[in-house]
């Protein structure tokens, strides 16, 4: 997997994404300082995902600072995983893969706005992978571990942040927020990629970083604790 692989279920509608936003500013502020903003265009494609477009749009123009609650698997469905694992794939998307759909953070945690379909496949792809839960695969390729990812899909909710935010916000804000009537969103094949590669990066930084040399696995190995 030494390139994105464009997956039939992305959705294509969009032009490229985000042109324009620095991507890498918003992710090194650990702060909370920058946000980016909702347009009026990516306002309607998210209450597009709400029962009733209309009046969601009318309660956000009323509260635009205020959270909202929407279901997920008709517009989109939603990657949840921890916040720096998540920086690390946005980096790697970023700067060699296609980009990103938008993408919220909340509790600690990294929302990664996906195509619908998402949150089946991808569990699925990892686990054939074999990246969900070991540290090397049957081939004896050293592999770092994906953390326990949630994904929320046909009959979830998510929390998405407000519309605007403000640098004093403690709650939940845009990293990429939504900008057209359209926007890409990545599939499955996409967010495996990412995550392979975020793995394969952390475990070769590992064993770089390492001041130790690597155990001798046929050596002997004495318990010199019990001599006297």
């Amino acid at each position: 997997m030494s390139a994105w692989l464009k997956d039939e279920t992305t959705q294509q509608a969009g032009a490229a994404p985000h042109l324009g936003v620095d991507i890498f500013a918003l992710l090194r502020d650990q702060s909370g300082s920058q946000a980016a903003q909702v347009t009026a265009a990516g306002a309607a494609w998210l209450a597009g995902a709400a029962p009733y477009p209309r009046s969601t749009l009318a309660h956000w123009e009323e509260r635009p600072k205020a959270p909202g609650v929407l279901p997920c698997g008709s517009a989109f469905d939603v990657v949840n995983v921890p916040a720096l694992f998540g920086r690390r794939m946005l980096e790697q998307l970023w700067a060699e893969g296609p980009g990103s759909g938008p993408v919220a953070t909340h509790r600690g945690r990294m929302l990664l706005f996906a195509a619908p379909g998402t949150a089946q496949r991808l569990p699925s792809l990892l686990a054939w992978e074999e990246w969900g839960s070991s540290g090397s695969g049957g081939s004896g390729e050293q592999r770092g571990t994906v953390p326990p990812l949630l994904c929320h899909g046909t009959g979830d909710a998510v929390t998405v942040p407000p519309l605007t935010c403000t640098s004093s916000d403690g709650g939940p804000r845009w990293v990429v927020a939504p900008d057209t009537r359209n926007p890409w969103l990545p599939g499955p094949d996409v967010l495996l990629w990412a995550c392979v590669r975020v793995s394969r990066s952390a475990s070769s930084r590992g064993s770089a970083h390492s001041i130790f040399p690597r155990a001798d696995q046929g050596a002997n190995v004495y318990d010199v604790t019990r001599r006297r």
